[in-house]
Order: structure tokens, then sequence, then C-alpha cells
């Protein structure tokens, strides 16, 4: 690969004897500094199917402390559940929940480390796989129910410095 400003190697990408090829990137010239990330997702309730689940919990048991524990232990596998990810010595995730009205749902998660590569990824594993186990709980009350959208909310730490949505 040839260095052009214009258009920058992706960080991930090494010149191989057949051309490009994935790499991880090397941290270990890197400043470990505090980093944190926060990302959400966001499920749709067929009508009355949400408060019903609040209410009464679902057919399969507590949804929100299964589906917070879920995210929890999803973050702390993040590094081998994406392929190019550092696994990271997480200080704390957390993964919360609230109704934003009668049909929608937000799981919201964060994740904390003193590290040389950012938590962005745990954060969006943790959310997304919380937001999956919720609908794997009450899929049997209807099976209509739609995780509508996964983001990163915040990032702190790190060379690119502070990020908000």
């Amino acid at each position: 690969m040839t260095s052009d400003p214009s258009h920058p190697v992706p960080s991930h990408l090494a010149e191989g004897p057949d051309g490009p090829r994935a790499r991880m990137v090397d941290v270990g010239g890197k400043a470990s500094t505090r980093r944190t990330a926060k990302a959400r997702a966001l499920l749709r309730f067929p009508s009355g199917v949400l408060t019903r689940l609040l209410a009464a919990g679902g057919p399969k048991g507590p949804v929100q402390e299964v589906a917070r524990t879920a995210g929890i232990l999803a973050a702390k596998r993040t590094g081998d559940l994406i392929p190019l990810c550092h696994p990271l010595a997480l200080d704390f995730v957390d993964v919360s929940f609230r109704a934003l009205d009668e049909e929608r749902l937000e799981v919201a998660a964060e994740a904390r480390t003193d590290g040389r590569t950012g938590v962005e990824m745990e954060a969006l594993t943790a959310a997304s796989v919380a937001a999956l186990t919720v609908y794997d709980m009450a899929k049997a009350l209807d099976k209509g129910i739609v995780i509508e959208e996964l983001a990163l909310v915040s990032k702190t730490g790190g060379k690119s410095g502070d990020w908000s949505r």
C-alpha cells in the first residue's frame, strides 16, 4: 500500500503478500488514559406489550435483570465477538432500561476502563445484546417487537478526545 495523504491507509489493514489483509492495531505505544463510552438501543413494541412486560415480567422471567446481566457479560466478551477488537479489562459496565412511552423501551449501556484503546465497542455490544435478550424474553408475548436503533451516545478519552451525539 502506498502512502497517499488524500487516501490514508485504514488502520486495520496491512500490506500482505497477496494484497491488503486485516490486522489488529498495535496500541502498545499509546498512553493509558481514562476511557468511557455510552450507547443505546431502542426497542419498539406492539401496542400494549411493553406495558404488560414491565408490569408482570415476561414469560421467561425477570426481563430487565436477565437482559442487564446478558449485556454486562457481552461487554466483557467483546474482544471475542468482534474480530479486531482488543480484549479490555473493564472497570465498570452498566445496563439500564427506560420506557420512553407505551411502545418504546430504551436500553442504555455504559462502559469504563483505564486503557490504551476505547470502550465504544463494549458499550455498543452491551446495549445490543441486552436489547436482543429483551426480544428473546418477550417474543412469546408478540414477535412484532423491533430493535429500531443502536447508537453510540458519547465517548471520552483517547487521542480523538471526547465525542457526543
